[in-house]
């Protein structure tokens, strides 16, 4: 399994799942063309693409286009890599019918296939390091007051905004996004400041 400093960035929920199995990082979808109008998570994407560069890996339709084009459009000062997959004309197993243009997307492309395409583009999957433990868990969390616990929510919210990362994260994302993009120091700060 590859661990990245950057972010992937993903269309839906199973490419995801699909990447998730190659790819030991934080994996951001776009819920399709709903980044057009999410400010909170594309000001996230942003960041990350200015601190560590973010990779992007939609599918090879037009929809695929437009939001890979979009997010580089918006984040012109970031380190941007674009991994393309192959078109491979098929359904996906969980679909009633084939996409639009009848094209597999990431979900439904092989991990030979997933791992070429990182691979074609200087990311070798085979060659990995060992991912040090996560500083943060849901343990920690629950043991700050972020879960679990009377008032977990409004204080939530005032970490994610006092870390200015999108209100709409779930306690699963915020953890991977705090693993990925903050220090122990930085978070104690703003835990701090919050309390």
């Amino acid at each position: 399994m590859l661990h990245l400093k950057q972010a992937v960035i993903v269309e839906g929920k199973y490419d995801k799942i699909k990447i998730s199995s190659i790819i030991d990082s934080l994996i951001i979808t776009t819920d399709g063309f709903s980044i057009f109008k999410d400010k909170e998570k594309m000001a996230l994407i942003k960041e990350l693409a200015e601190k560590d560069g973010v990779i992007i890996l939609t599918d090879s339709d037009s929809a695929g286009f437009k939001i890979r084009n979009y997010i580089k459009g918006c984040t012109s000062k970031g380190k941007i890599t674009n991994i393309y997959i192959p078109e491979i004309m098929g359904k996906e197993k969980r679909k009633a019918v084939p996409s639009k243009e009848g094209k597999l997307g990431v979900e439904g492309m092989s991990t030979k296939i997933l791992i070429d395409a990182f691979e074609k583009m200087g990311i070798c999957v085979s060659e990995t390091e060992k991912r040090s433990a996560d500083i943060f868990t849901r343990a920690r969390l629950f043991d700050d007051g972020f879960i679990g616990q009377a008032n977990s929510d409004i204080k939530r919210q005032k970490l994610l905004k006092e870390l200015s990362l999108p209100s709409t994260l779930s306690v699963t994302a915020i953890i991977e996004v705090l693993n990925a993009m903050f220090t122990e120091e930085e978070y104690e700060n703003a835990v701090k400041k919050i309390i």
